[in-house]
């Protein structure tokens, strides 16, 4: 049997007929048999497939030869196609749901009007060098940082990515305008949006970092600024960079230590709990509580 990947992707760039764009990566991705979640908007292209090795070269190589995707950074992970239920490739007014269709400028370059991306090495020098002036700042669901995030950082009490306008809008966070702000999401993709809000709520110097929390996991591995698991959208859940990663995350129920988040069986509810498996064992731990907010799981983003 072939080897089985995951892809991790989004590219910025003008689409003049997004419904066609969904029509030619929908009969792609069926010929080459491979599953997942595409989203398409006038903006650009966010993905997420999982398939064989094979297929999935070709998929970059044939998505690449489109106008404006030729920059685009796949990011490549362990898994199979089976992580993922099927395929579906849909057209939205926005890449990542901000409820902010015109707070970023996009052209054949990508968004110009964001926080300026940073490698993961430029992160690390950074820090040594402006030392705790340094600013952290998680642009994913606050969920997701419970099992992982940058040392100190910043983790906006916000549930899904319509927050956060007004969450940056409030003035909780004015106090840190000047100061160096770096943002930081799973692949990249929230932050190229995020970056650009703050930038124009009068945040000074505000960066992102570039290919997200895969690409900094990769290069820096778990010996530097990230601590934890990374929560990802699919039904893996979670996944390490190395086999030092420390858990951070605590069980709901008894607080021991624990990174994996289980799907509450509770008929409507789509949200997740966090639990070790001694309290996962037990049925009645799986149901819904008065915490639970979302009637549906949003796994559109990274």
């Amino acid at each position: 049997m072939e080897l089985q990947k995951i892809i991790l992707y989004y590219g910025f760039a003008p689409i003049s007929d997004p419904e066609a764009v969904k029509l030619w990566q929908q009969n792609l991705c069926e010929s080459l048999g491979l599953k997942g979640r595409i989203l398409i908007s006038k903006h650009g292209i966010n993905g997420t497939l999982g398939g064989d090795m094979s297929a999935l070269k070709k998929y970059v190589k044939t998505t690449k030869q489109y106008t404006g995707f030729k920059k685009i950074d796949f990011k490549w992970s362990m898994g199979t196609g089976n992580d993922f239920p099927k395929l579906k490739v849909r057209v939205r007014n926005e890449l990542v749901a901000f409820n902010a269709p015109d707070a970023i400028t996009v052209t054949e370059r990508g968004i110009v009007n964001g926080g300026k991306h940073l490698k993961p090495k430029a992160v690390d020098q950074l820090v040594a060098e402006r030392g705790d002036e340094v600013v952290f700042f998680d642009g994913r669901n606050a969920f997701e940082a419970k099992i992982g995030k940058f040392k100190n950082a910043i983790v906006p009490d916000v549930q899904t990515s319509h927050d956060f306008v007004a969450e940056i809008k409030s003035g909780k966070y004015d106090d840190i305008k000047d100061r160096p702000v770096v943002t930081y999401c799973t692949g990249g993709i929230r932050c190229e949006i995020l970056s650009a809000i703050m930038i124009e709520n009068g945040f000074k110097e505000v960066y992102q970092i570039d290919g997200g929390i895969v690409r900094y996991g990769e290069s820096q591995g778990d010996s530097s600024l990230w601590e934890g698991s990374l929560y990802v959208f699919d039904d893996r859940l979670n996944i390490n960079f190395t086999d030092d990663a420390k858990t951070i995350g605590e069980c709901e129920k008894c607080s021991a230590p624990t990174s994996h988040f289980r799907n509450c069986t509770s008929l409507g509810c789509r949200d997740l709990i966090l639990l070790c498996d001694d309290c996962a064992a037990k049925p009645e731990n799986l149901g819904c509580s008065p915490t639970h907010t979302r009637g549906k799981r949003k796994h559109e983003v990274a």
